[in-house]
């Protein structure tokens, strides 16, 4: 995690002014006491003692919107946490759980999915001296999304496409839907949040077209988005993900190698046959939040803009990234 999401984690958590450092040990409990002990403070603006309990991962379910697909992973894309908690001789950080009224579990992981995962590994690996840290939370489900994507967002085992449905199916449920509502939340621009969710939108045929979604990026998406805007270069663009997602199928039972991501890339935007469609010489950029919109003229080599005066800084920000993403 960057100190900035570092940052957003602990003003979600609490806004209690910082501990003082007392080097590499006194770092680590202090961000370990901030992020165990603080989420009531920013939450519900109570302070309470919290302790963390050590259970049987067997009794925790995963939350059904945890961002991390629980089913990629494995001995290898966790190694280095299973490693860890082995040489350390326990879980250092724990998870965020909250209990749930169900027969078969106690707990649903909010955050820690890999560290479930690795802790279940090394008890039915040789280790059953294992336990789960767990931190128990009560925690609404919008709490709990936002909790879940500032401890996740800057780690790169979780694919932009993942990343990308999460948020696409969080705008409906926790923000009716309004966008600009739902980025205020997680304290990212608009533009930014947009970007994701135009990646969530690309049809299942190029998604499938991909070794896997963990390869499938937000840049992929900005670079085809304009193919798929034109009805002739759409189809031929489709056609073209459905041959290659044939061959991918083929590489997962075993058939031949995989096509990498780049390749797939490339395959698809030189699908689109005949002359390169030619821009229209005028076009407009709304804002994301649907505050105003901005006009380009072609003259010649140059684009003339045209801005109205009433347009404020975030929208028009957000206008002129579309133009740029369109333009080049």
């Amino acid at each position: 995690m960057t100190k900035r999401h570092d940052d957003i984690f602990d003003a979600v958590l609490s806004g209690a002014p910082e501990k003082r450092k007392t080097g590499d040990k006194g770092r680590a409990t202090a961000r370990f006491l901030k992020r165990g002990n603080a989420i009531s403070d920013r939450l519900s603006g109570e302070n309470e003692e919290k302790t963390l309990h050590w259970v049987d991962p067997a009794s925790c379910r995963m939350w059904s919107r945890h961002n991390r697909d629980y089913d990629l992973l494995n001995e290898e894309t966790c190694s280095d946490l299973i490693e860890g908690i082995r040489a350390q001789g326990r879980q250092e950080f724990p998870a965020v759980v909250r209990r749930v009224d169900d027969p078969d579990f106690d707990y649903e992981v909010i955050c820690g999915a890999r560290r479930h995962f690795a802790v279940s590994w090394l008890r039915a690996n040789n280790y059953p001296q294992f336990k789960y840290l767990v931190d128990v939370r009560d925690l609404s489900d919008e709490e709990a999304f936002r909790l879940a994507d500032i401890e996740n967002r800057d780690r790169e085992d979780i694919s932009d496409y993942e990343r990308a449905v999460d948020y696409a199916e969080a705008v409906k449920l926790y923000y009716g839907g309004k966008q600009k509502a739902m980025a205020e939340r997680l304290e990212v621009s608009e533009v930014w949040l947009s970007r994701y969710l135009e990646l969530s939108r690309l049809p299942q045929e190029i998604v499938s077209a991909f070794p896997s979604v963990r390869d499938l990026r937000e840049l992929h998406a900005r670079s085809l988005k304009p193919l798929l805007k034109d009805a002739k270069s759409r189809e031929a663009l489709l056609a073209c993900a459905r041959d290659i997602s044939r061959q991918q199928q083929s590489a997962r039972t075993g058939q031949g190698g995989f096509i990498e991501a780049q390749k797939v890339v490339s395959a698809l935007k030189s699908s689109s046959v005949g002359p390169k469609l030619k821009k229209p010489l005028k076009q407009t950029y709304a804002a994301p939040s649907g505050g105003g919109e901005i006009t380009a003229s072609r003259r010649g080599k140059k684009l003339q803009i045209e801005v109205p005066t009433t347009m404020t800084r975030a929208d028009l920000e957000g206008a002129l990234a579309r133009l740029l993403d369109a333009e080049f």
